[in-house]
């Protein structure tokens, strides 16, 4: 992928945005800050970004200049997620309740999904999009579900009181823009899953959000739902960023809850395949799964979660029926314009770099820099 970074992906209103992200500089990775069109090393103040969340405006101001934000190198650009733990929401939206059920009845089987999808699209997709979760109109719907035998665990996460909330993957193991995203090398149904994830400090408030892709493995997740771990876990599974968008009186979670995100994904055959999430149609308010995350856990450190999509794939690739999934070296762009643009390039698990940078070798980089000790770091130049 090309290695420099084009203002096409930073928010179309960047210039009153401010934007939290990380760079992996000869000294090590590092926080910055993107205002007023440059780049800010804030490492002295904020040595990881779970520490400049929690510190706020205090560590958002000053650092030290690397360079114009035009000028960025996006091969060193990481995640923006660093100690968070990194959460997801599942089933969300209708759309993807329907889907999941669908997985579940076919078994994982692409071929069987189309006739399944139309009976279940039928007989529910017009009250499934207009029940409220955990109400007595959802409990309602439900019995009529369980007398009509269409009754399966996620419709129980899309319209009953708890949402599904799992985790994602390991803390600084997800990959940032311009890098490689892995689906399992023996996996022959897969999609994108193009979301907006929230990022929520230490104290348990959402100070601002970013893109992130969920990579999902339909085949896997729709043999049994006990194979969730090894749908959604692997080498290389979760890109998120590019940057941290901070909430402020020009960005808040009413931007969030009313945006776009569109997805295009383009195959090195010339295949070509659009869709859109739209927000407006969430089943569950992002806040309030925010508070379900946390009702009985702590996160001294934050967390990130994502929020779900209204995006499931069913355009056929190649065979007629089969519906999509990735092939190696597709390109996959997840944008909304008040976040920019993440861009990634499809390959398998086990193909794309291994994570080898784990919290013992970030502590130690820290602590070598003297960021841990109260010690100063000047800055760096632009990287070339």
């Amino acid at each position: 992928m090309n290695s420099s970074f084009s203002a096409a992906q930073l928010p179309a209103d960047s210039a009153q945005a401010v934007l939290v992200g990380r760079l992996l500089l000869d000294e090590g990775p590092t926080p910055v800050i993107i205002r007023d069109g440059a780049v800010f090393d804030v490492s002295s103040r904020a040595p990881t970004v779970a520490d400049l969340l929690d510190r706020g405006a205090e560590a958002t101001g000053g650092g030290a200049r690397i360079c114009a934000a035009e000028e960025l190198p996006a091969d060193r650009l990481l995640s923006p997620l660093d100690l968070q733990v990194v959460k997801a929401a599942g089933v969300t939206f209708a759309v993807s309740a329907i889907e999941r059920v669908i997985e579940e009845r076919a078994r994982g089987d692409s071929n069987a999904a189309a006739s399944i999808r139309g009976r279940l699209e039928s007989r529910i997709g017009g009250a499934i999009r207009s029940v409220v979760p955990g109400t007595a109109e959802a409990a309602a719907l439900k019995q009529a579900l369980i007398d009509d035998g269409l009754w399966s665990q996620y419709l129980e996460v899309a319209i009953g009181p708890d949402a599904e909330i799992f985790t994602k993957a390991p803390v600084l193991s997800t990959v940032g823009h311009g890098a490689e995203i892995g689906v399992r090398s023996d996996s022959s149904w897969n999609n994108p899953e193009p979301e907006i994830v929230l990022v929520v400090d230490s104290r348990g408030r959402a100070v601002g959000a970013t893109l992130g892709n969920d990579v999902n493995l339909r085949d896997f997740e729709g043999r049994s739902a006990l194979l969730l771990g090894k749908a959604k876990d692997n080498n290389a599974s979760c890109a998120v960023g590019p940057f941290i968008r901070l909430f402020d009186e020009r960005f808040t979670m009413d931007d969030v809850r009313s945006a776009r995100v569109e997805l295009v994904v383009e195959g090195p055959e010339g295949f070509r395949l659009e869709g859109e999430s739209s927000m407006a149609e969430i089943s569950r308010d992002p806040e309030d799964l925010v508070r379900q995350a946390l009702s009985e856990h702590q996160y001294p450190d934050g967390f990130a979660l994502f929020l779900g999509t209204l995006f499931a794939p069913v355009q056929d690739r190649d065979v007629p029926g089969r519906g999509f999934t990735h092939k190696e070296g597709d390109v996959v762009r997840i944008s909304t314009p008040r976040l920019g643009a993440l861009v990634n390039r499809v390959t398998t698990s086990k193909a794309a770099p291994p994570w080898a940078f784990g919290v013992r070798g970030l502590m130690r980089n820290l602590a070598g820099r003297g960021l841990l000790t109260g010690g100063i770091s000047e800055g760096a130049d632009c990287v070339d």
